[in-house]
């Protein structure tokens, strides 16, 4: 139950719910930019882009990435339907660069602009992963 001070949090996928809390501030990659939602948000509906989410509670973090999807604000509530998402804890860091070493390589022989696109889509996806994992390292969350 949100008060005053926080706001209710879900974030989910079609394959399960991620968080299910409370919030004092949500971070997410808008499609268009990081948003800021606090209490007392105005109602919004905005496309979502790859990229970090922060859900901040008395000095605790929760860090995921999102690759994408859609973000609610209503009543103070904030509901995150995510096309994929995997906690900070759970990225392969590894496996991440591996997938940015291998999208740039291919980007450099793409053929088509079908292509090129998906392989801009797949390195911003692997630097966003990677981006959050050095969020989390700073927290304190992934060694």
């Amino acid at each position: 139950m949100a008060t005053r001070n926080t706001l209710h949090v879900e974030v989910v996928t079609a394959e399960h719910e991620l968080y299910n809390g409370e919030a004092e501030i949500v971070d997410a990659p808008g499609a268009d930019g990081q948003l800021g939602i606090l209490p007392e948000h105005a109602p919004l509906l905005a496309l979502l882009g790859p990229g970090p989410l922060q859900i901040k509670l008395h000095g605790n973090d929760s860090i995921f990435f999102v690759s994408g999807g859609f973000l609610e604000v209503s009543n103070d509530r904030v509901t995150i339907l995510a096309d994929t998402a995997e906690q900070a804890e759970e990225i392969d860091e590894a496996r991440a660069q591996a997938a940015r070493r291998q999208a740039e390589e291919r980007l450099q022989d793409a053929q088509s602009r079908t292509e090129r696109a998906e392989l801009q889509a797949a390195l911003m996806r692997a630097l966003s992963r990677l981006k959050v994992v050095e969020i989390a390292r700073r927290s304190g969350r992934v060694r």
